[in-house]
């Protein structure tokens, strides 16, 4: 699996978590925060990307990410 596709999973799943990014064009540099997730929809997303990557590892590891990018690369190096 690819960084990309790591990307794409939590694309899903934050479109899923957060109202109203049905047809935003994402992009590794954006921030979960400032696309308007709260703490809980942020923790829902990191959840949710490690249930589908099939993925144990502690959410701390994932709170220093600062985009979205940073977050997928994160999780592609658990993999």
């Amino acid at each position: 699996m690819t960084l990309e596709d790591v990307f794409t999973v939590v694309v899903g799943h934050t479109r899923e978590v957060v109202p109203g990014l049905d047809d935003y064009a994402f992009q590794f540099t954006d921030s979960l925060r400032a696309l308007g997730a709260n703490s809980i929809d942020r923790s829902e997303v990191v959840m949710l990307a490690l249930e589908s990557l099939s993925l144990k590892a502690p959410m701390i590891e994932f709170a220093k990410a600062e985009n979205m990018g940073e977050l997928a690369t994160l999780l592609h190096a658990r993999l």
